[in-house]
């Protein structure tokens, strides 16, 4: 089967997004980047019943290669972000504060040190009917160096150089978005960081984390290489 661990990954995806609510019903969609081919969730499909054929291939031109469903309607939003960005993997979702916060601001500023994940302050794209190039010129613009926007009456997109990195961003964007909903509802002014205070964020969280396996011991011959 073609790209069969990409296939694979979009449905994975597509089921955590469903298992976290961070989309109802069949909304939302994702795909992966292969060289010339995307892997993109089919349109109008249960995720529980889906299968990784049931994912479909197309190409730059969003011309079908493998599978027999129709690629999500959203196929020129992700045509245009990966021809418009560096994105490899791209997934949409309709959160509800991340929803909820696109239908009352223009930009969620820069409340919280996590949007330096995203590059910084996050841009929503402005209204257009779903699946149409509008709205596709739309979201490529509020994501131009960033990794995440929102999108006006609508929901929420995040991109990465990988599906799982671009997944991972998720749940981030989605705090970001409740956080500043509730400091909204309090009434009260709503701190914000200096663009400076957020780029030296955006450069703590590059090298944050670690991993818990232990790094493989040298041969001899790469110590050797290393003296």
């Amino acid at each position: 089967m073609l790209m069969a661990d990409e296939r694979d990954q979009v449905l994975q995806t597509c089921l955590m997004m469903q298992r976290d609510g961070l989309v109802v019903g069949t909304a939302g969609n994702v795909s992966v980047r292969d060289d010339d081919l995307i892997a993109i969730s089919p349109s109008g499909v249960e995720y529980a019943e889906m299968r990784p054929a049931d994912v479909v291939v197309v190409d730059l031109d969003g011309r079908r290669v493998d599978g027999v469903l129709k690629p999500s309607s959203e196929l020129p939003l992700h045509l245009s972000v990966y021809a418009g960005t560096p994105a490899r993997a791209i997934t949409h979702n309709h959160a509800p504060a991340s929803t909820a916060l696109g239908l009352v601001v223009d930009e969620v500023p820069g409340s919280h040190y996590y949007s330096a994940m995203f590059g910084g302050l996050i841009r929503v794209a402005p209204y257009a009917t779903f699946g149409t190039d509008e709205l596709a010129r739309n979201v490529t613009e509020a994501l131009a160096g960033r990794q995440g926007a929102l999108m006006a009456n609508h929901g929420a997109i995040t991109i990465g150089p990988t599906l799982p990195k671009a997944a991972a961003l998720l749940p981030y964007l989605e705090y970001i978005c409740e956080i500043q909903l509730r400091a909204m509802g309090s009434g009260a002014p709503v701190k914000l960081l200096s663009p400076e205070l957020m780029a030296e964020a955006g450069e703590l969280l590059q090298g944050y984390g670690q991993s818990t396996r232990p790094a493989p011991e040298q041969t001899d011959q790469q110590e050797d290489d290393h003296a």
